[in-house]
């Protein structure tokens, strides 16, 4: 199953630590060659599937097919999650509807003119933080009495209102503001502190002080918005025009933004400058990484693609690494070590463009192993690059291998075809996961 979407989307967040709670497979589409927002989401196979051409979008290994982000959500939960009797999934639905209505609207108007994606405006600035007033006075009254928002444990309920928050407690919730509200931020910190949380999320950081609308910020941002000869204003251009001039539109407004104008806003938020490509100091390859994984992913892997990756591999401006998870004693059921995998993945999802893995789970549940071959540009682990890929790869024992051994020959072949004898593991082939 895939869930196509642009990177730190708070409303994919939703679906993804479901996914982490229930043990349902999930594979994140964020970036080429798999998704490339504004393009991908444009084109007419995409839309035949999604019609409103937006994500979060989620599509299963059968073609099962759906869009908003709720929905997907609870396809990915499991009961514990929706709720077990009538009454809490009633519950649940009340809290999920309550972040759309109460929590988003007023958010947006108050935090989207800080990232500089949003006019500022006074009298619509002062209004949403009474709102938010109102909204905070809500759930901490509620969670006087209560760990979590609906039952004994983590719902549906606190992962879309946690994740509907993640953007006020980032930018402008700081602490005098936050300090009426101690229920709220204690039931905040302990849910994006549980594992499945954090999985996804990484670490989140309160904010000290309450971030304010910068003109030039704005300013520097209006051109990739509007500019025609840019690549991605087709668009934009479609968008204006199927909503019928809203542009113009827009300087009668004051008051929070409609929710048509948010997802031009989101836009935005996924086009603002990416951090320093921590690649920038390697030397280019000849090796290109995107057309091997076409071939992976489309053609016969033995016939087809390690063939051509041999072909054109380079040895100088690549490395390959065998890595073994060290802890096997503490993986217990398939589906948990499973997820260890892939959670693992979806926190390397920038990495995605300089490397590639296929990581395989050998044995069955409370006697099995973790490992696999991974690709990376330059010469050097490339965990240690960026600060962000540093998480889980300790846990991990690692060795660089020699291209023009028949070992590494043999294990690439092993391991990009999830079959063969696989002697130095010994435990079966149970399942395979791919980075890339």
């Amino acid at each position: 199953p895939t869930l196509y979407t642009y990177p730190e989307n708070w409303r994919s967040f939703k679906a993804q630590i479901a996914a982490q709670y229930s043990g349902a497979r999930l594979k994140v589409a964020s970036s080429a060659p798999a998704f490339t927002f504004g393009q991908t989401n444009r084109t007419p196979a995409f839309l035949n599937n999604f019609p409103l051409g937006k994500v979060p979008a989620f599509q299963g290994d059968d073609g099962f097919c759906l869009f908003e982000s709720n929905a997907i959500a609870h396809y990915l939960s499991n009961e514990a999650l929706r709720g077990s009797s009538p009454q809490a999934q009633s519950q649940v639905l009340q809290w999920v509807s309550f972040a759309d209505a109460e929590i988003i609207p007023p958010a947006s108007t108050w935090v989207f003119p800080t990232l500089g994606i949003m006019q500022f405006n006074k009298q619509a600035t002062e209004q949403a933080k009474e709102e938010m007033k109102k909204v905070l006075s809500v759930l901490n009254h509620h969670l006087n009495t209560r760990t979590f928002l609906v039952g004994e444990r983590v719902s549906l309920a606190d992962i879309s209102v946690a994740c509907s928050m993640i953007w006020l407690y980032k930018q402008v919730l700081e602490p005098s503001f936050r300090q009426p509200f101690p229920n709220v931020t204690r039931w905040f910190q302990t849910c994006v502190n549980q594992p499945q949380f954090k999985t996804v999320l990484g670490e989140v950081k309160l904010c000290d002080k309450m971030a304010q609308f910068d003109p030039k910020k704005f300013s520097d941002m209006q051109p990739k918005k509007d500019a025609p000869p840019k690549k991605d204003a087709p668009p934009k251009k479609e968008k204006a025009g199927k909503e019928g001039g809203k542009p113009q539109e827009k300087k009668k407004k004051e008051a929070a933004p409609a929710e048509e104008e948010m997802d031009e806003c989101e836009a935005a938020l996924a086009s603002e400058p990416k951090t320093k490509d921590p690649f920038a100091h390697l030397p280019k390859s000849a090796f290109v990484m995107d057309e091997f994984k076409r071939k992976y992913s489309n053609e016969d892997t033995l016939t087809v693609a390690v063939p051509h990756f041999w072909e054109h591999f380079d040895k100088e401006g690549y490395s390959i690494w065998y890595g073994e998870y060290k802890f096997p004693e503490e993986l217990t059921m398939t589906f948990m070590s499973c997820n260890l995998i892939m959670g693992m993945f979806q926190r390397l999802d920038k990495l995605r463009k300089n490397g590639f893995a296929s990581v395989i789970l050998f044995g069955g549940n409370n006697d099995s192993s973790i490992s696999g071959i991974w690709i990376f540009r330059g010469q050097d682990l490339a965990f240690t690059l960026s600060d962000d890929w540093q998480i889980d790869y300790e846990s991990y024992a690692w060795r660089k291998l020699d291209p023009d051994s028949d070992e590494t020959k043999t294990m690439v072949k092993e391991y990009f075809a999830w079959e063969g004898e696989f002697k130095h593991v010994g435990k079966p082939f149970s399942q395979g996961k791919c980075f890339k």
